[in-house]
């Protein structure tokens, strides 16, 4: 019987930021911080299986429109839950009151929104791999070391 590690779900792994390719070794340097620097630093590569965590140049720009359609879920499932527990009505704020619950609601997720949308939008191009230990990550063709961080 071969030495087996427990195996993570597709949703625990990314919700803990956790590489999609192996599910094991963490994406980012730090836990989540108020720190913009922080909160988006990576590693390059997966600390367990070496996946390359920067497939292409402006690799992430695609994670402010998964970004905005979470805060738009988050936003839709506030708004009927206060509509379901407390309601709206014309004589007084309550419509107000949900606005600027539901603003700091977004502002306190954002550190978390930011990871999480870069966890999924790399696992929509990194798919998991179980035999990970037997054979080396792909090598992303399309990165030109000069031009990183040049946007």
């Amino acid at each position: 019987m071969k030495n087996e590690r427990p195996r993570r779900g597709y949703i625990s792994s990314i919700l803990a930021g956790r590489c999609p390719r192996c599910r094991e070794g963490k994406l980012f340097v730090h836990p989540v911080s108020i720190s913009l620097k922080k909160n988006t630093k990576m590693n390059d590569h997966c600390p367990e299986c070496k996946q390359a965590t920067d497939i292409e140049v402006g690799f992430y720009y695609g994670t402010g429109y998964l970004s905005y359609l979470l805060a738009l879920l988050i936003t839709g499932i506030s708004f009927a839950a206060w509509f379901l527990l407390i309601g709206f009505s014309y004589s007084d704020s309550r419509f107000l009151y949900w606005i600027i619950s539901n603003s700091v609601l977004l502002l306190l997720l954002q550190p978390w929104l930011m990871r999480f949308s870069r966890v999924l939008w790399l696992s929509f191009f990194v798919s998991y791999d179980p035999d990970w230990q037997t054979h080396d990550p792909e090598d992303p063709e399309r990165i030109v070391k000069e031009h990183m961080n040049n946007w």
